[in-house]
């Protein structure tokens, strides 16, 4: 067990001596993790607040397809995009992937399904009065989306902090089409499992302590913004 402790103050020194291939990897994460989560929000919550609120033909099939795309393995996810972006592939001359870029579009497929079935969820939670309440007033479609979603608001959060948890800590996705590339496209997640096949445990822990303390600080956001 001693290599273990080893490994945690080592990792410590690494973080606080500000190591460059340590922070190298965490700047990359949270680079191609601002650009998925910032399509997978625009995209999930008007959709699921379309799925939760309005009733049409063939709404629990789809209701059921978005539930199934909440367990698609994330290796078939970068399969997919490495296939649509490779040169043979029909994206090839975009030239994204071994990018950060390429990554996030992998990753906003992974993070739109948890998006839009969190959200429909919590819409569909909502108080059935309520929509009756806002026409009776007067409230167009944009101020009924608004009004919705503000009442929503925590299930919308809890959504978001979800679908972030899920996209930070992926690895298939990070590794096919960002190709692990260091000082490049290498993540937290991808430079973990590469170090710990090394051996280098105390690399491994430090960026794993980082993953930890990014999950306690969305947790501990969301808490306080509900508190207030």
């Amino acid at each position: 067990m001693d290599f273990l402790l080893q490994g945690f103050l080592r990792a410590i020194s690494l973080l606080l001596s500000g190591d460059p291939e340590t922070y190298s990897a965490i700047t990359a994460t949270l680079i191609a993790t601002a650009y998925s989560m910032s399509v997978s929000l625009a995209v999930g919550i008007p959709a699921g607040f379309a799925l939760g609120y309005f009733d049409f033909r063939g709404k629990r099939k789809v209701r059921i397809i978005v539930d199934t795309l909440l367990s698609l393995p994330t290796v078939f996810i970068g399969l997919l995009v490495y296939a649509f972006l490779s040169r043979r592939g029909p994206l090839g001359d975009l030239d994204l992937l071994f990018t950060l870029r390429g990554i996030a579009i992998g990753q906003a497929i992974l993070a739109i399904p948890v998006v839009t079935a969190l959200t429909a969820s919590a819409v569909e939670s909502m108080d059935a009065p309520l929509r009756t309440t806002l026409i009776s007033l007067g409230a167009n479609r944009r101020q009924l989306l608004f009004s919705t979603l503000w009442e929503v608001r925590y299930g919308v959060l809890t959504a978001a902090v979800a679908a972030y948890g899920r996209v930070m800590t992926e690895v298939g996705i990070s590794m096919t089409v960002g190709g692990n590339i260091k000082w490049h496209t290498r993540t937290i997640t991808t430079a973990i499992a590469l170090e710990t096949n090394k051996g280098m445990f105390d690399m491994g822990i430090a960026l794993g302590l980082v993953l930890l303390l990014i999950a306690f600080g969305a947790n501990l956001t969301l808490s306080f913004i509900r508190n207030r």
